[in-house]
């Protein structure tokens, strides 16, 4: 048998499945899908959660409100495991880092060291 002949043939046969895989997925009806999403989590009576999804839809209005950042440090505690709640003191109103002390560049022209 010829090889081009044997490759055509192939082809053909890839061609065929192919169609009638096609037309067999064309016919079956999609699956539903489920109407609601089943929760993963059950609150405990523990509020801290509600105030993090709540503080989250707020959205960027979240940033300025003292109960989201209060609830965010309190996060934060608990996930880091820290019992003393003055170590997050600081990032309550964090103050502006110090400029550093940079050199003061020479202008163009004057050389150091030469009078």
């Amino acid at each position: 048998m010829d090889s081009k002949l044997l490759a055509r043939v192939g082809a053909a046969v890839f061609v065929g499945l192919s169609f009638a895989m096609t037309l067999v997925q064309m016919r079956e009806e999609p699956a539903t899908r489920p109407d609601s999403v089943p929760i993963a989590w059950v609150p405990d009576g523990d509020p801290l959660p509600l105030q993090i999804k709540a503080c989250a839809e707020m959205g960027e209005l979240a940033l300025s409100s003292p109960d989201c950042r209060a609830a965010w440090a309190e996060k934060r505690r608990r996930f880091l495991g820290v019992d003393h709640p003055e170590a997050y003191s600081e990032l309550a109103d964090p103050a502006p880092p110090d400029a550093p002390d940079l050199p003061i560049p020479t202008p163009v022209g004057e050389h150091r060291g030469e009078n």
